[in-house]
C-alpha cells in the first residue's frame, strides 16, 4: 500500500460508485493502521461523505471501532456531530448498535450533541432503548441535556419504543424516572402496555401493570385496547395476566364493533379462543360493523380449530348471515378451506345453498376462485340432506 501511495499516478482519495474512498473502506472495516497512513496525506480529505452522507468517523462509530474512532476525533478537520442523509450522527450510530465504549467517547465532546433527532425525530436514546442496550442507555441518561421522554416522529417515547420490543431491563430503568410518563400515548393512541402486550412482553406488561399511573384498559384511536393487541397476537399468557385484572373489559369492541374475540378467531389463536370463551362476560357469537361474527371471521382465515371451538356451543348461530347476506360457510367455500367447509356442511342447521345479497352461494364463490375441491364438497350427495332451498 505505501509504494501505491508513494506513485504520483494513484489517486489516495478517489471514491467508487458508492462515493465510498479507500479512508471510508478502512474506517468501515476498523483497519486502524491503513487509517493512519491514509491521514498522514494531504490529498486525503478525513472528513468526506459517502453517497449516504456517512462520515469515515460515521462508519467506524456504527462498527464500534474504538481505536478508529479515537484517531479520526484527534483531528481538527473531522466533525464529530456530522449527520447522513438520514439525519444520523456518528452518536446515533453507535447508540443504535450498542457500542458502549464508542458512546462514552463521543459523549466525551462538546461538540456532540447526545440528543439530536435524525429524519424520523428518534434520538440516540430512543434508539438504544429499541434495540434493547441497557449500559448505552445508562450512559445517556447520565446527560442532564437529554430528554428522557422525547417522542420521535410516530410519537412513540423511549419507553414505547422498550417496550415494544422486548427491553424489560431498558424499560425499568426508564420507568425508575420520574420525568418520564408511563402511559404516554403515541401518534396512533397506543401507549407503552400496547406495545408490550403486542409482542409477547409479559415481563414488560407487568412492570407496567404495578403502576397506579398506568391504565391497563386505555383504547388507542381505532378503539383497540391492550387486551385485543394481546388476543390478536395470541399471546396466551398476557391474555391471563389482563383477565386477572377488574379494570379490564374483555368483550370491549373496537371501533369496527370487533372483539378480542373477533380479533383471536380471526388469527386462528384456539388457545385464547378458549380461555375467552371460558367467561360469562363475553359474547361468543357477536357481530361487528360488517356483520361478521367471530365464526364468520375464523372460517374466512383457514381458522378449522377455533371453528370447531365455536361450532361446539349452543350459543353461536352457524348459519348467521353477515351485513352482505354472507354466512360462515360462504366465507369457508371462499376461501377454498376444505376442512372447515366440511364442518360446516356437516350440521343440520347450515343451509349449503344460501344466497348472499347478491346472488351468489357458496358454490359460486368456489367456482370463481376455482377452488375445485370445495365444488366437489358442495356437490357431494353426502351433504345433499343439508339442502333447505
Amino acid at each position: 500500500m505505501k509504494i501505491l501511495l508513494g506513485r504520483d499516478d494513484v489517486d489516495s482519495d478517489r471514491p467508487d460508485k458508492h462515493g465510498e474512498t479507500p479512508l471510508l473502506l478502512a474506517a468501515r472495516r476498523g483497519e486502524e493502521g491503513v487509517v493512519k497512513i491514509l491521514l498522514g496525506r494531504d490529498d486525503v480529505n478525513p472528513d468526506m461523505p459517502d453517497n449516504d452522507g456517512k462520515t469515515p468517523l460515521s462508519r467506524a462509530a456504527a462498527r464500534g471501532y474504538e481505536e478508529v474512532v479515537k484517531i479520526l476525533l484527534g483531528r481538527d478537520d473531522v466533525d464529530p456531530d456530522e449527520p447522513d442523509e438520514h439525519g444520523q450522527t456518528p452518536l446515533s450510530w453507535a447508540a443504535c448498535n450498542g457500542h458502549e465504549e464508542v458512546v462514552e467517547l463521543l459523549l466525551g465532546r462538546d461538540d456532540v450533541d447526545p440528543d439530536e433527532p435524525d429524519e424520523h425525530g428518534q434520538t440516540p436514546l430512543s434508539l438504544a432503548a429499541y434495540h434493547g442496550h441497557y449500559e448505552v442507555v445508562k450512559l445517556l441518561l447520565g446527560r442532564g441535556n437529554v430528554n428522557p421522554d422525547r417522542p420521535d416522529e410516530y410519537g412513540q417515547t423511549p419507553l414505547s419504543l422498550a417496550a415494544s420490543n422486548w427491553g424489560k431491563g431498558v424499560v425499568e430503568i426508564l420507568l425508575g424516572r420520574d420525568d418520564v410518563d408511563p402511559d404516554k400515548p403515541d401518534s396512533d393512541g397506543r401507549t407503552p402496555l400496547s406495545w408490550a402486550v403486542s409482542n409477547w412482553g409479559e415481563g414488560v406488561a407487568e412492570l407496567l401493570l404495578g403502576r397506579d399511573d398506568v391504565d391497563p384498559d386505555k383504547p388507542d384511536n381505532h378503539g383497540r385496547t391492550p387486551f385485543s393487541w394481546a388476543a390478536f397476537y395470541g399471546h396466551e399468557e398476557v391474555v391471563k395476566i389482563l383477565l386477572g385484572r377488574d379494570d379490564v373489559d374483555p368483550d370491549m369492541p373496537d371501533e369496527h364493533g370487533q372483539t378480542p374475540l373477533s380479533w383471536a378467531a380471526r388469527g386462528g389463536h384456539e388457545g385464547v379462543v378458549e380461555i375467552l370463551l371460558g367467561r360469562d362476560d363475553i359474547n361468543p357469537d357477536s357481530q361487528d360493523e360488517d356483520g361478521q361474527t367471530p365464526l364468520s371471521l375464523a372460517a374466512s382465515n383457514w381458522g378449522k380449530e377455533v371453528v370447531e371451538i365455536l361450532l361446539g356451543r349452543n350459543d353461536v348461530d352457524p348459519d348467521k348471515p353477515d351485513n352482505d347476506g354472507r354466512t360462515p360457510l360462504s366465507w369457508a367455500a371462499c376461501s377454498g378451506d376444505e376442512e372447515v367447509v366440511k364442518l360446516l356442511l356437516g350440521r343440520d342447521d347450515v343451509n349449503p345453498d344460501t344466497p348472499d345479497d347478491n346472488g351468489q352461494t357458496p358454490l359460486w364463490w368456489a367456482t370463481e376462485r376455482g377452488y375445485a375441491g370445495v365444488v366437489a364438497l358442495l356437490q357431494s350427495p353426502r351433504f345433499a340432506t343439508n339442502d333447505t332451498a
